[in-house]
C-alpha cells in the first residue's frame, strides 16, 4: 500500500468538496463522510442507509461499526456536516434502507476500494493538490485536524488502534519539532 498524505490546508478540502459536489453527490458524500469520521475505506463502503438512519428517518448521532479482525467494534460520532450531506443525498436519490450508501450505479453494490481511491486521487489532481492523496488521506485528514483542534493524541491513538503516540504522530505526518497552534473546534 502506498503512503498518502493528510490534507492539511482547509482550502484544499473546500476545493475537493466543491469539485466532487459538482460531479457526483455520492462521491461528495464519500469525501465528507471520510474526513469527518476518520473511518477506514473498508469500514465505509459496506454501510447501508439503515446503518446511518434511525426509525424516525433522521441521521443517527452515532454509527455502530461492527467488530472485525480482532478489533473491538466502535460507535462513530456523526457531526453536523455529515448529517447535512447524508440527509440531502438519501432524500435526493430516494435511497431505501437496504441500499448501500456508496453504491456503483451499474451493480448497486458498494464501489470497490480501487474506485474510491480513483475518486479521491483524481479529485485532488483536478483541483491542483500536490502530494500523494488517496482514500487513507481522508482518515489522516480527520486525525490531523482533530489533533490541531485540541483532541488529545492519546484519544487519536486509541481511535486509530496504534500502539504508541509516536506511531500516531507519524501516521498523521506530524514531526516532534512541528509547532501546531491548537484550535479547539472541529468543524470540517
Amino acid at each position: 500500500m502506498e503512503y498518502v498524505d493528510a490534507l492539511r490546508n482547509t482550502k484544499d478540502i473546500s476545493n475537493i468538496k466543491r469539485y466532487l459536489k459538482k460531479h457526483s453527490e455520492r462521491d461528495y458524500v464519500l469525501f465528507v463522510f471520510g474526513i469527518n469520521t476518520g473511518l477506514k475505506i473498508t469500514e465505509m463502503l459496506p454501510l447501508q442507509v439503515k446503518d446511518v438512519m434511525d426509525s424516525q428517518n433522521e441521521v443517527k448521532n452515532f454509527i455502530e461499526i461492527p467488530q472485525k479482525e480482532g478489533l473491538l467494534g466502535k460507535d462513530v460520532y456523526v457531526n453536523k456536516q455529515v448529517k447535512i450531506a447524508l440527509r440531502h443525498y438519501i432524500k435526493e436519490l430516494m435511497l431505501n434502507n437496504d441500499d448501500y450508501l456508496f453504491a456503483s450505479i451499474k451493480t448497486k453494490q458498494p464501489i470497490s476500494r480501487q474506485q474510491a481511491y480513483r475518486i479521491i486521487h483524481d479529485a485532488a489532481i483536478e483541483v491542483g493538490i500536490q502530494g500523494k492523496i488517496g482514500t487513507n488521506s481522508m482518515r489522516k485528514t480527520f486525525g490531523y485536524h482533530a489533533y490541531k483542534r485540541g483532541v488529545a493524541i492519546s484519544l487519536l491513538q486509541k481511535y486509530f488502534h496504534h500502539s504508541t503516540r509516536a506511531e500516531t504522530l507519524k501516521y498523521l505526518g506530524i514531526s516532534k519539532d512541528e509547532v501546531i497552534k491548537t484550535e479547539i473546534d472541529v468543524n470540517l
